[in-house]
């Protein structure tokens, strides 16, 4: 393991933003949605691999990833390899035994899972906007006779 702060350069160092193969022959770089359809979105927080090919980008996308590894690291390194193993059982069984809502949001991360991973001091943008904000939200009544299979 290492103990890198910044995640590791994996994309090409230039980056062009004309080179583009939905963009609108009038217009290069620009995407064409009348031709190509809506696509991908590149404020998408839950995948994995960025949108455009700008180097910052996949960097920015590995920055948690990265930290919490070194986080780990510095435990194993300071406490032995029971501490960080430790601290991913009590994040799992925190994820699998919580069941919330969705009047209360059930895709956000608990009150418990960001204490376990030090977040509980931030407040990021999806903590706010979620996304969820035009689906309307089922009754709590009707979720509950749902999950229980009363209905």
């Amino acid at each position: 393991m290492s103990m890198r702060i910044v995640p590791a350069d994996s994309k090409p160092q230039t980056f062009s933003h004309t080179n583009h193969t939905s963009s609108a022959p009038s217009a290069p770089g620009i995407h064409d949605t009348l031709r190509h359809g809506v696509g991908a979105s590149p404020y998408d927080a839950k995948s994995s691999t960025p949108v455009s090919a700008h180097p910052l980008e996949s960097r920015l996308k590995n920055w948690e990833a990265t930290q919490e590894s070194m986080r780990m690291e510095t435990l194993r390194r300071t406490f032995g390899m029971a501490e960080p193993i430790r601290r991913g059982m009590e994040l799992k069984i925190v994820r699998d035994s919580e069941w919330r809502p969705l009047a209360l949001g059930q895709g956000l991360p608990s009150v418990h899972e960001d204490i376990l991973k030090g977040r509980d001091d931030m407040i990021t943008w999806e903590d706010v906007f979620t996304g969820d904000e035009i689906r309307g939200v089922a009754g709590f009544h009707d979720e509950m006779e749902k999950k229980l299979k009363i209905q």
